[in-house]
C-alpha cells in the first residue's frame, strides 16, 4: 500500500490550480464556447480578432508614430499639437482615439500616464492595456507618489527632472513620446519602431539603444 503524505498532495492541488485560467478568462471561454455551439459567433473570427489586436492594434502602431516623430520633426510638431489630426495622416484611426493628446519626455520633463476612475486607455494605438494599469495600486499611487512607482518600473530619475501625471478620461486619451535612444541615428524609422515599447508610451518604461538592456 503506498503512503499517504497530506503536505504532498496539498503541494500538487495548489500547483494545479496555479496553473489555471483566471476566473475572467474561464468565464470568457464558456460564453466564447455557448456562442460557437448555437451558430451565433464564428470561433475563427475570435482568433482574428485577437491577432489584429496583438499584432496590428497593438503597440505597433503606437510605435511606428514615435519613429516618425522621431526622424521627422515638422511630423512631431504636429503630433503635439493635435495628436488626433498627426496619427490621421498616418491612416490610423479608431475607438478612443478621438481626442488624443501627445507629450514629450525631455532631459528635463518625464511624462506618466494613469486613469484614476477606471482605466481608460488609447487602445487604437497600445492595443489592450497591461493588467497593471488598471490596478487600484496604480491608479491612486501613480498620482500620489510618481517618482515610487516610476522607480518600481526601473525608471530613477533625478531629482531635477520634473514629472508631470496626465489623467486619462473617457473623452481624452494620452501618448507619451518617449527620448530617441542615443546612437540610433544610422537606424531607419522601421528600426526605430521596433524598439518602442508599450510601456515607454504610457511613461512607465525608458527606451534603450540595441543591444542594451531597457526598463
Amino acid at each position: 500500500m503506498s503512503s499517504y503524505k497530506s503536505s504532498r498532495v496539498s503541494q500538487i492541488h495548489r500547483d494545479l490550480h496555479d496553473r489555471l485560467p483566471s476566473d475572467s478568462a474561464l468565464r470568457v471561454k464558456a460564453l466564447e464556447t455557448l456562442l460557437v455551439g448555437k451558430g451565433l459567433l464564428d470561433s475563427a473570427a475570435v482568433d482574428a480578432w485577437i491577432d489584429l489586436f496583438a499584432e496590428e492594434i497593438g503597440p505597433k502602431r503606437g510605435a511606428r508614430v514615435i519613429a516618425r516623430a522621431w526622424v521627422d520633426e515638422a511630423f512631431k510638431a504636429r503630433l503635439l499639437a493635435d495628436g488626433t489630426a498627426a496619427i490621421g495622416e498616418m491612416g490610423i484611426s479608431g475607438h478612443a482615439l478621438g481626442h488624443l493628446v501627445a507629450v514629450e519626455n525631455t532631459n528635463a520633463i518625464h511624462n506618466l500616464v494613469v486613469c484614476t476612475l477606471c482605466s481608460c486607455y488609447p487602445v487604437g494605438l497600445l492595443g489592450m492595456s497591461p493588467g497593471w494599469y488598471k490596478s487600484n495600486e496604480y491608479r491612486s499611487r501613480a498620482v500620489r507618489d510618481p517618482r515610487s512607482v516610476l522607480a518600481e518600473f526601473g525608471i530613477k530619475l533625478d531629482r531635477n527632472v520634473e514629472v508631470r501625471v496626465w489623467d486619462s478620461t473617457s473623452e481624452l486619451r494620452y501618448l507619451v513620446v518617449p527620448q530617441r535612444p542615443k546612437g540610433t541615428d544610422h537606424l531607419d524609422e522601421a528600426a526605430l519602431a521596433a524598439l518602442v515599447t508599450r510601456n515607454s508610451m504610457i511613461g512607465a518604461g525608458l527606451i534603450a539603444a540595441p543591444g542594451e538592456g531597457g526598463a
